[in-house]
């Protein structure tokens, strides 16, 4: 017997003005969430997005081209009924930050590492008085315990859908600054990847590459420039204002 498969059942899907943000209405009727709650996204931009990926759909719903609806559903299930540990999850990216893991050697991955990696240092130093100091080695090393404390404050400050999406970024780059820097805009989704696959592309250029690693590293950058886009459409404005 062949697996059933939700079929498109509206003609359109709208937006409307909800309480605490826009609603998304197949055919007048509202989308709720697997878990039945109301589907209320914080703004118009990406109300528009979820309605999109809706009207988009052919006769059978293929939640794989919905990647605004799953990150949307994933900040009301999930991330807002646990908001905190969710925060401190990510947060603890902070303390083991991949920008601050450097090689000891060769010496042109060493300069690599630091000229890639010390800007986006810097810059999380000036704008948000983060100290995080890198490290020679895999060993870990605690950073500074102020500095840890204005990451948790960071995370602790966004909403539930920054925070879904802000938690992809984190973890698919191994890095909370990458991750941060991506929810204020300093460089797009492909230069901020490719910031944190410096080490995969140094043992490319050596060793050469791999097809399946390749194809799988293709499909995590699609994943972290979504991840960009849905804090944006969810409402974060810091870049730097």
């Amino acid at each position: 017997m062949s697996e059933w498969k939700a079929r498109r059942f509206w003609k359109e899907a709208t937006i409307a003005p909800e309480a605490g943000g826009f609603g998304v209405l197949l055919d007048g009727r509202p989308v709720r969430s697997p878990a039945k709650a109301p589907l209320v996204l914080p703004t118009e931009g990406l109300a528009r997005a979820v309605a999109a990926e809706w009207d988009a759909q052919g006769d059978v719903i293929d939640p794989q081209t919905m990647p605004f609806t799953r990150s949307a559903n994933a900040a009301i299930d999930r991330v807002a009924p646990q908001h905190g540990e969710v925060a401190a999850m990510i947060a603890a990216y902070g303390d083991s930050d991949l920008l601050c893991y450097r090689a000891a050697a060769p010496e042109a991955l060493v300069a690599r590492q630091a000229a890639a990696w010390d800007p986006m240092l810097d810059w999380l130093k000036a704008r948000h008085g983060i100290a995080l100091a890198p490290v020679t080695g895999v060993m870990h090393k605690p950073q500074d315990a102020d500095s840890i404390q204005k990451i948790h404050e960071i995370t602790r400050a966004m909403s539930a859908f920054e925070l879904t999406g802000f938690h992809d970024l984190v973890s698919l780059s191994g890095s909370f600054v990458l991750g941060l820097a991506a929810t204020e805009r300093v460089g797009s989704a492909q230069e901020l990847w490719a910031l944190s696959r410096i080490d995969e592309t140094w043992q490319a250029e050596q060793w050469g590459r791999d097809d399946e690693a390749e194809e799988a590293a293709a499909l995590k950058a699609q994943a972290f420039a979504h991840a960009m886009r849905f804090v944006a459409l969810s409402g974060v404005e810091r870049n730097g204002q």
